[in-house]
């Protein structure tokens, strides 16, 4: 078997940011297995439920390569990220949480295919019959590009100052919206204090 595929030693770039000064990097298209979902995150039941049925799908698979001779894949799972949006944008100023959409997501390596998946998922049927929600995950390539990041260090109900850091550094160099505002949480918030939280905040970027 080969090295351990690791990300975020691999792509360290992907997986740090500064605090204090936003930064302009370049994102390669990677393979994600993704599952949608709206609502408050904070309220809306389902989304506890999807990211266990994401976890649960990310192990089995990592699993099932690692016991696969012919495979010989081996793999660390990277953190959640999570994808945002709302219909009206203004429904984030607003604080009307039950209007967001959402998609959370796991980076994947390569020699995770679509037939993999449905194998895990009969897997954990079996296994945790609970997590009805896995039953929806899919595998995509998201190709983000250009993009301007900044590390949020604290609980996800204060992002807004950070947030709105990395818009004026966005408006001063001549940047606009080009994606999905992208979230990656670089702490579990099960076993660490809200204020010690760290969070990439990503945003893809075009030339205005």
């Amino acid at each position: 078997m080969k090295g351990k595929i690791d990300f975020k030693k691999e792509y360290k770039s992907l997986f740090s940011a500064s605090a204090t000064q936003p930064q302009r990097i370049e994102i390669p298209a990677f393979k994600y297995l993704m599952i949608d979902g709206s609502g408050d995150p904070n309220t809306a039941p389902e989304f506890a439920k999807k990211i266990q049925s994401l976890y649960g799908l990310a192990y089995t698979m990592k699993f099932m390569l690692k016991q696969d001779r012919r495979a010989a894949v081996d793999f660390v799972v990277p953190p959640l990220s999570g994808l945002w949006c709302a219909e009206d944008i203004t429904a984030y100023a607003a604080g009307r949480r039950d209007e967001w959409r959402w998609t959370l997501m796991i980076l994947q390596p390569d020699a995770v295919t679509p037939e993999l998946l449905e194998m895990a998922k009969a897997k954990l049927a079996l296994k945790k019959p609970e997590l009805l929600a896995a039953a929806q995950a899919r595998l995509e390539v998201l190709h983000e590009g250009s993009a301007v990041q900044i590390l949020h260090a604290g609980p996800y109900s204060a992002e807004g100052p950070t947030i709105a850091r990395l818009h004026d550094f966005m408006q001063e160099n001549g940047y606009t919206f080009n994606g999905r505002h992208h979230e990656i949480y670089l702490g579990d918030p099960r076993r660490c204090q809200p204020e010690k939280l760290k969070t990439i905040i990503r945003q893809p970027v075009k030339k205005a």
